[in-house]
């Protein structure tokens, strides 16, 4: 699915292109120059390349996208406006809405994704898990919007909410993470003060690094080890009446089925089930998992795909809290992004669960 996605955005992008070009030399400051084509297209390229150096190549793309659909939409607003009030304006008023609208959504869409909240959930067991307080996180992608360092100060503010333990639903680190910041942040983690401790479960990201980082699985599962936390590869940890289930990622490796996994639990204990990806709702729904904890979706990322996960039965679901037969199930939007600067329609956040 993500080819196709990848495909039809660069496609939107050539296309973007041409027709930006155009809408630029209708400014009146260019519209007045011989090669006024030229000059918007240097314009553009500049813009891009100057987005692409800071931003990178991803975000430039998204910049560009985004900018072009304002200017689509804005046109189709003049142009309705004008036919009903059949004046034409000497201002070029599509041109000026549009980059104004970009630049707030834009701002809004970068402020969303680089600063971090907390979402709450209060759930219920009839199970004799009272008082129960679980932290999560996910899809930190160490590198994109903060380094190892800034890890750390966030981790500082979810255990000021005196959580017993701490989950990360894969994709800690990927392809583009540096090593540095890989080891800050392990000991970020191992320096927290957790009843119960950390737990990991890997996502689609963690293990695959495309040669583009410094470091190895093996440099990270010793890190992680370093500083206490718990790997759960299909494998379980059970402490005092809670189990603690990791479930290998669905995309990358070869899985037990749910049912096999937990055939030998202790249905009394409160199970917690980690799953990097939300796409195995109708056999989790009807093991004994208690709760199930996700990420990967990045809450939708954007307004324009925040649903196609679901409409194309990828995901199960993009973010939030649902309850199916007996299980709970949470997706987390992440408390970072993959090479994306900007989040609309969701934020950044971690999570604080609550069971009674």
């Amino acid at each position: 699915m993500w080819f196709v996605i990848f495909g039809v955005t660069i496609l939107a992008s050539i296309i973007g292109i041409v027709y930006l070009i155009n809408a630029l030399s209708r400014f009146s400051l260019i519209s007045r120059l011989k090669f006024k084509r030229l000059f918007s297209a240097l314009i553009l390229i500049l813009s891009f390349l100057g987005f692409a150096v800071l931003l990178g190549f991803v975000n430039a793309i998204t910049i560009l996208i985004y900018v072009t659909a304002f200017f689509l939409l804005s046109g189709l607003i003049i142009r309705l406006i004008q036919k009903k009030s059949d004046k034409k304006s000497t201002v070029y008023w599509q041109g000026w809405i549009a980059l104004s609208v970009s630049f707030i959504y834009l701002s809004c869409a970068y402020f969303l994704c680089h600063n971090i909240w907390k979402t709450e959930y209060n759930l219920t067991s009839e199970k004799n898990i009272s008082g129960l307080r679980i932290a999560m996180i996910a899809d930190s992608h160490l590198g994109t919007t903060f380094d190892g360092e800034k890890f750390a100060e966030e981790l500082k503010k979810i255990e000021a909410c005196n959580p017993d333990m701490l989950i990360i639903s894969g994709d800690y680190v990927d392809n583009d993470s540096r090593k540095k910041d890989m080891v800050r942040a392990c000991e970020a983690l191992g320096d927290m003060n957790l009843k119960y401790g950390v737990f990991f479960a890997y996502g689609n990201h963690d293990k695959h690094t495309f040669n583009g980082r410094d470091f190895t699985v093996e440099d990270l599962e010793n890190e992680f080890k370093k500083n206490n936390v718990n790997i759960l590869e299909d494998e379980i940890i059970n402490v005092e009446n809670l189990c603690i289930v990791g479930r290998k990622d669905f995309s990358t490796e070869s899985r037990e089925d749910i049912s096999e996994l937990l055939k030998d639990v202790d249905k009394n204990n409160y199970i917690i089930v980690i799953d990097h990806e939300p796409t195995d709702y109708e056999n989790e729904s009807v093991s004994s998992a208690d709760l199930v904890l996700s990420g990967h979706t990045h809450g939708g990322q954007l307004l324009a795909i925040k649903y196609v996960g679901e409409l194309s039965g990828v995901n199960d679901k993009t973010y939030g809290y649902e309850r199916i037969n007996n299980t709970d199930f949470i997706v987390t939007s992440g408390i970072s992004d993959w090479a994306l600067d900007f989040k609309t329609g969701t934020k950044s956040e971690f999570v604080i669960i609550n069971v009674n």
